[in-house]
This record gives C-alpha cells, structure tokens and sequence, in this order.
C-alpha cells in the first residue's frame, strides 16, 4: 500500500437528485442504484480501498437515509462517516457541509454516480509534484460525450473550462479531485455552490490547479442508457472490501 493514499480521506458525493434515471431507479438515490446486486457506491469504495483507503465520508442528500441504513449495520474494515444536507447545497457546498468531518490535510472527492479507473496512486503523486492547490483528474475528450471541456497548458496548469464541447483540443472532467484543505475554507457555508461553475473558475484565477491526465473510459449512471452499460461493464467485477 502507498502511505500517501492510506492516510487521506475520501469524500464522495452522493446527493445528487437523480432525475434522468428516476423512471428507472425511482426507490433510491442514484448512487445506490443497483449493478449486478450491488450499489454503484459499493464499486467505487471497493475500488479506493484496493489503493489503501480508509476513511470515506459519503455527502448524503435525497433519500439519504436510504444510504445511512444500508451502510450502518454493516461490519466493513474502513470507516463510513454521513454528512446529510438538509437542503441541495451543490457539489462544493456538500463538502463544505462536510467539512468538520474531513481529518486530512489533502483528500479526495470523487463524483457519487460515476466511475473512472484513474490510477489514485500516480494521481496523489502529481498534486504533490506540482504543488497544486486542487487538481483535477482527467481524460481524453469525446465527441458522444455531454460533458463540458477543460484546457490545459503543456505544464498541466488548468487555465479554462467551457460548458459544452467544441472542436478545440480538450479534455473531460473525470469526476475525481484531490484538494488541499484550505480549500475548503473558499467555499461559502449554507449556500448553494458547485464546483463546476462557481468554485473551479476562482481557482484557476488564483491558485495553482492542474490537471492529471489518463487515457481511461468515463462510466456514468446518468442516464438509463448508460446505466445499462455499466451493468455490463461491471459484471465481473469482484468485491473483497465491501462484501456483504
């Protein structure tokens, strides 16, 4: 195990509404949706645990309580922590919600609903070559893709993010962050406020952000189309961490 990634938290973001899929998951939140019996949740904490990870604090919003009863009486060899919002505060005001719950001086939040193979180990060790404030995991763009773009310089400085895709050279936001704690300290309490739109463009202005780059596939359960992929992409894939 890598020392770097077994003492940082993890902060996932699971309060999401969910409303392209509800037609389909309609009894859930999004990132308890079922793949193959398990939560999708359950993928991505099993996942950060084969890196060492051991302290994970889920940001709950709807039908959070679903989430809490599911984990709680659970026996699991790492530490599940809730940070529940009473109202939608957005992706960075979850984490500000959360922020007396985050031990760590540097920690990672990942997106609740989606998935991308981003090896967590060469990730931690580019935000501290860098000496990046946040960083932001990553891939190739793709034009079926509805993601917005990032640009970056040939250092890996981000320096712009565009909402829709066009044909300059970019990349896609892979859901996945590593930020330093005094991060948390620039988002404002008890309001709504996202990472996306609100706090990633005051960064780029004044601190030092960059952008870890991988070739990897991005896996979404947005939507009931994707949804159904990432049931066959996960099929085989095996638990240890979060066996039930």
């Amino acid at each position: 195990m890598n020392p770097l990634s077994e003492n940082i938290d993890v902060v996932i973001l699971c309060g999401g509404l969910g409303t392209r899929l509800r037609k389909i998951v309609h009894d859930r939140p999004k990132p308890m949706a079922k793949i193959n019996q398990h939560p999708f949740l359950d993928i991505l904490v099993e996942y950060l645990s084969r890196y060492g990870s051991k302290r994970f604090i889920l940001c709950t919003g709807y039908k959070g309580d679903f989430v809490r009863k599911y984990y709680e009486n659970k026996e699991y060899p790492i530490d599940l922590l809730f940070s529940e919002e009473k109202e939608p505060l957005g992706t960075a005001g979850a984490i500000k919600n959360a922020e007396s719950l985050i031990q760590s001086n540097v920690f990672l939040v990942m997106n609740g609903d989606s998935f991308c193979k981003v090896n967590i180990y060469n990730f931690l060790e580019f935000h501290i070559s860098k000496e990046s404030f946040a960083s932001i995991a990553l891939i190739p763009t793709d034009k079926s893709n509805d993601c917005g773009i990032v640009k970056i310089t040939e250092t890996h400085r981000i320096v712009s993010f565009h909402e829709k895709f066009d044909d300059a050279y970019g990349f896609v936001n892979a859901g996945i962050y590593i930020f330093d704690k005094e991060v948390v300290s620039l988002i404002p309490a008890g309001k709504k406020y996202s990472l996306e739109y609100d706090l990633f463009p005051t960064l780029i202005r004044q601190r030092n952000m960059y952008g870890f780059v991988e070739n990897q596939q991005l896996i979404d359960i947005g939507v009931p189309e994707r949804y159904e992929l990432a049931q066959k992409v996960f099929r085989n894939f095996t638990y240890q961490t979060m066996r039930r």
